[in-house]
């Protein structure tokens, strides 16, 4: 079956597809681990209205795991919330991380007003059994 051919002008959509909502309070969730920072802005409900990572800015091999590229990816992940209208925000660390304390010495700076932050890493309660010890 031919495809019908689209008439000369005809676009569909024009402009951006995602409205532009304000967002006066959301949460923040950092994911530190030892590799990489994760950082990822949602809004009370849930929906990510903002994420990056040290990766997406540009750091590569072990320098992802280091504080500095944490702070850049925070202060990136914040520069876009900020524009939407964010002013108070819940932190969630999780992660043992080397980013944890830096991502949030960024968002503190970036003038969110923060109400509390919680560490909410994930702590077995004696589960799996470890793997047996190595032998040098």
């Amino acid at each position: 079956m031919a495809k019908a051919i689209p008439k000369k002008g005809s676009r569909g959509r024009i402009g951006s597809r995602k409205s532009i909502r304000k967002i006066p309070k959301g949460v923040i969730h950092i994911q530190a681990s030892f590799n990489n920072t994760i950082v990822t802005v949602t809004d009370v409900r849930g929906r990510v209205v903002s994420w990056s990572s040290a990766g997406t800015c540009g750091f590569r091999g072990t320098r992802r795991g280091t504080p500095f590229a944490a702070q850049t990816a925070a202060a990136s992940a914040i520069r876009a919330v900020v524009d939407q209208g964010m002013q108070r925000a819940e932190v969630m660390i999780k992660g043992p991380g080397l980013g944890r304390d830096a991502a949030l010495r960024a968002i503190r700076r970036s003038g969110i007003l923060l109400t509390f932050v919680r560490d909410v890493t994930p702590m077995p309660h004696n589960g799996c059994r470890p793997p047996k010890k190595r032998r040098v």
